[in-house]
């Protein structure tokens, strides 16, 4: 059988002057850089509490958002989700409806030990505009707090509150003439200076979490919590892709695509999916496999379906891709709808995919990686009847794609972006991302 790479992977890392990483797989080595005059303090007790905000607005966007949620959550924070509109849902970009745990007018006094601002527009400029998040986040400056944004936060919101004044900040590309009004700007992915550190955009945003989870909690909490994800270490370069038995993904106008979502969802992964496949133009159907469309998903973030599963079922798929999450693929493997939709999907050669747990628990004991090649999260491989290609980061087998963990989910996402859109497609939207360089 014939073992063909989509792509070349390159192993050389892109280190900026400010990055620096280990080409060792253990222990991962973050952005440990600062270029303040001032001190950078880093708690180094894994086991303290410390509080987190994380605001959210209408047009946020959600990668960004439930990336930092879903990793500090990993380190221990206790995080709240707070938004700065006037009820708990908030419509973020792309479609991505996510509820709040509180009103940022509930979190007014409250002390936090950091505060990280989500990007997205015009989610940056709600927060601008907000003045109870601007008073929270000046005394919290103001007490020596570590704080944070990435994508267009900083220069939307922190920039122009002034909190940037004399630092080196970055942020996305398009909003650098805007942020060198309001501090030094550096092309960093994720750049550290005194109390604040910011960061490019959505395929920077694990980066930019694990370094949030590292000045918490201190580096080792860090690496053990980007191992756990399985995380690649170098960043910014190009992704590898594993195909065998090499088929055309076809579709009409666009592809249609359903992504189940259930309590126990991993929602890095699913956010991940939907985002990247969005801004593909896919249609992409989130269908609830509870009796509600609101899911309680692994880390506790809140995602709303557009409908429920008995009413999605009702349509044809181009695509049917599941995300991991050890709650949300057992709710999977249960659903006798999705798994006869599956079913359908295979009998009838369209693609399907799964990533995380859902390869070994809900594909494998189903019969749909029967005479197959697929890759699952590490701990779960061994569940499933062919091993051989498991060590791959995106695997494609005909008309199957699987993936290993929250790591691995852009590269995952972009995979079927280019499986339906062509490599050039996939590529820019890597770079549009800053998953890749430019």
């Amino acid at each position: 059988m014939a073992l063909r790479h989509l792509t070349p992977f390159s192993s050389r890392l892109h280190p900026s002057p400010f990055i620096r990483f280990s080409r060792t797989k253990t222990p991962l080595t973050f952005p440990v850089f600062s270029t303040s005059r001032k001190s950078f303090s880093v708690a180094t007790m894994a086991s303290a509490a410390r509080k987190v905000l994380v605001p959210v607005a209408d047009g946020t966007e959600p990668m960004e958002a439930v990336i930092m949620i879903d990793v500090l959550r990993r380190g221990g924070a206790d995080v709240t989700v707070a938004s700065v509109e006037k009820e708990l849902r908030v419509d973020a970009c792309h479609g991505v409806k996510l509820v709040a745990d509180a009103l940022v007018s509930d979190c007014a006094g409250k002390d936090y030990d950091l505060i990280s601002l989500p990007g997205g527009m015009p989610g940056a400029a709600h927060f601008r505009d907000c003045t109870i998040l601007e008073g929270l986040i000046k005394k919290h400056v103001d007490d020596g707090r570590v704080y944070s944004a990435i994508c267009a936060a900083p220069a939307v919101a922190l920039g122009s509150w002034g909190l940037l004044k004399g630092l080196k900040a970055t942020c996305y590309p398009s909003f650098m003439e805007k942020l060198a009004s309001t501090a030094n700007v550096v092309e960093s992915r994720v750049q550290k200076d005194g109390q604040a550190v910011t960061s490019r955009g959505p395929g920077t945003a694990m980066e930019f979490s694990l370094v949030l989870v590292e000045q918490l909690f201190g580096k080792e909490k860090a690496d053990e919590v980007a191992g756990a994800m399985v995380m690649r270490s170098n960043h910014g370069d190009d992704f590898k892709i594993t195909e065998l038995n090499s088929v055309d993904w076809k579709f009409d106008s666009a592809p249609q695509v359903l992504v189940p979502i259930a309590n126990g969802t991993e929602e890095m992964e699913a956010i991940m999916i939907i985002d990247i496949l969005r801004r593909a133009s896919a249609k992409v159907v989130v269908a609830s496999v509870e009796d509600k469309l609101e899911i309680l998903a692994s880390r506790k973030v809140k995602l709303v379906a557009d409908m429920l599963l008995e009413e999605a079922e009702k349509l044809s798929y181009d695509l049917i891709v599941l995300p991991g999450g050890l709650g949300g693929a057992h709710a999977f493997a249960s659903s006798e709808k999705l798994v006869n939709l599956l079913k359908t999907q295979k009998e009838s050669n369209k693609p399907y995919g799964a990533i995380c747990a859902s390869p070994a628990l809900v594909l494998e004991p189903h019969g749909l990686l029967k005479g197959k090649k697929a890759t699952a999260f590490p701990a779960m491989c061994n569940k499933l009847s062919d091993q051989s290609e498991v060590e791959n980061r995106v695997v494609v087998d005909g008309y199957l794609v699987t993936s290993r963990g929250p790591g691995t989910s852009m590269e995952f996402a972009l995979a079927i972006v280019e499986k339906f859109f062509g490599r050039k497609k996939a590529l820019d939207l890597a770079k549009v991302m800053v998953f890749m360089h430019p």
